[in-house]
């Protein structure tokens, strides 16, 4: 949690599309290492990066295996990929304010919460 002190401003602000914004770095710290105890072996890879002015998009893909409880649901010990999307806005150096989408569903299906669809023939 250490490189969050270092990269994010203290008032930073983050709109997840899982709920209400997450706004200063105490309650940032507290949803990132949630979801880091419940994936704890969260590895991100960066897909695309475009930078203009005080902006920053990427798009990256987030692998792990689902070990501990996150949005209410038990572990499951499944191994999950999802992408994402984001947009940061960085002042001084630091993360301000960060809006991030993700394949939710998709994430679901994987966990079993969510039934996927048969495929017709």
């Amino acid at each position: 949690m250490a490189v969050i002190d270092e990269t994010c401003a203290i008032n930073i602000v983050f709109h997840s599309g899982m709920g209400g914004d997450i706004r200063g770095i105490k309650d940032f710290k507290q949803y990132m290492s949630e979801f880091c105890d419940a994936l704890p072996d969260v590895h991100v890879t960066i897909d695309d990066m475009i930078v203009e002015g005080d902006k920053i998009a990427m798009r990256y893909t987030m692998t792990g295996t689902h070990k501990g409880e996150i949005m209410g649901i038990r572990p499951t010990n499944k191994k999950v990929t999802d992408w994402m999307i984001g947009i940061d806005k960085v002042v001084g150096g630091k993360f301000v304010e960060s809006w991030a989408r993700s394949d939710t569903l998709g994430f679901m299906q994987q966990l079993g919460v969510v039934p996927t669809p048969k495929k017709e023939n």
